[in-house]
């Protein structure tokens, strides 16, 4: 390749460099480079980081369809460390494969200052998450969702190092006969609305969930129904995981609840928490206790639920 360019362009000062060349000489080689003594450096992948080159503003990547996403992106960022403007040019084939071309289409759409994070999500939607999670490449990231794994790998790691063995908090199960999520039209940004769904997932405490709400009425101002049904739904999967209710079904003005088989509800306080209230609790199974509540009034059945799981909520 360097003879070839020796050939196009007789002025250009040219220099080679590749990972199997002697130390001192490969260090003259991009001492010349450096310093502007050469012009053009063809080189290997070795250049692929931890090399800065102000005066660099042009670079070829010959068949870049046999590189990765992530290699792609740390050669483009070779060239454009000052205030020249650069370019960076991926050479391929008039025929390349599916996966090679999204790669490219990945890197050509992501130009922004900043997109690496971007990229690096593509790249792992494209490649796995490695076998943590399976035998196999990509695992099985997909189906517990990149987002759960890190806090299942985050709880896990605090756990070990308190030497705390004792099981989280787990969430109760929530099935409504109604919308619950954020509309596009009340948060038409995605970026935003995904931060709120992420930061909800983390919430191990009803007061952030208030506090979350609240801050998403002044932003984007009074929530729509299937909004406030969202934060009522988060608010009663945490309130019920406290008093061990393993799952909440809301069908119009009744719901039925029931606690998990471990579970040692008190009836009398039950009771009269949903007495409070206006609801009527039946018991439908002993153990694991099942109730069937029906709203006589007050309250709307969500609204009614959040309050009485508040009174039943451990101190």
């Amino acid at each position: 390749m360097a003879e070839h360019i020796r050939h196009v362009v007789p002025r250009a000062r040219i220099g080679v460099g590749h990972g199997q060349m002697r130390e001192r000489e490969l260090e003259q080689v991009m001492r010349k480079f450096v310093d502007g003594e050469i012009d053009v450096l063809v080189s290997t992948m070795i250049v692929e980081s931890g090399l800065d080159v102000p005066n660099a503003n042009t670079m070829f990547v010959n068949r870049a369809d046999t590189f990765g996403l992530a290699q792609l992106y740390q050669l483009r960022g070779r060239v454009g460390r000052s205030h020249r403007r650069a370019s960076c040019y991926l050479l391929v084939p008039d025929s390349i494969d599916e996966d090679a071309n999204r790669r490219l289409t990945i890197l050509e759409h992501h130009t922004q200052l900043g997109a690496g994070y971007q990229i690096a999500l593509k790249d792992l939607e494209l490649r796995g998450a490695g076998n943590l999670l399976g035998p196999e490449q990509s695992g099985f990231v997909h189906a517990v969702g990149f987002d759960m794994y890190l806090r299942m790998l985050d709880e896990t790691v605090k756990r070990l190092m308190r030497g705390d063995d004792a099981p989280r908090l787990q969430p109760s199960e929530i099935s409504l006969d109604v919308p619950s999520y954020l509309p596009d039209e009340y948060i038409n940004s995605q970026d935003a609305k995904l931060d709120i769904y992420r930061r909800l997932t983390h919430m191990t405490d009803a007061s952030e969930i208030e506090a979350l709400k609240e801050e998403v009425r002044d932003r984007f101002g009074v929530l729509p129904e299937p909004a406030r049904v969202f934060f009522a739904t988060a608010l009663l999967r945490l309130l019920g995981g406290a008093s061990d209710i393993e799952s909440v079904l809301v069908r119009g003005n009744e719901a039925r609840i029931t606690f998990r088989e471990h579970a040692v509800p008190r009836m009398k306080g039950i009771s009269a928490a949903f007495h409070e209230v206006q609801f009527q609790a039946e018991v439908r199974r002993a153990h694991p206790l099942s109730l069937k509540l029906t709203r006589l009034g007050g309250a709307e059945m969500l609204d009614g639920l959040v309050r009485a799981l508040t009174t039943l909520r451990p101190t």
